[in-house]
């Protein structure tokens, strides 16, 4: 075999083990990332209350300034 031939195949073997981490991380995440049917992530819950605030509090200032300029 020459030297060619030997990286090549060192080569294959790394992208080989590359896909398999790849591979296995992926399904590991899978595993830890989705929550389960009828249970909800308490972060994305978090942000999206945050999220919901904000917007109440700008309609609100949005009321109030219209109000102003109404009287």
């Amino acid at each position: 075999m020459g030297m060619k031939d030997k990286f090549q195949d060192q080569s294959e073997q790394w992208q080989q083990q590359a896909k398999e981490k790849a591979q296995q991380a992926r399904e590991k995440g899978q595993e830890r990332g989705r929550p389960q049917r009828g249970q909800e992530d308490p972060e994305r819950m978090r942000r999206e209350r945050e999220r919901e605030e904000t917007e109440r509090m700008q309609r609100e200032e949005e009321d109030r300034m219209s109000q102003d300029y109404d009287a």
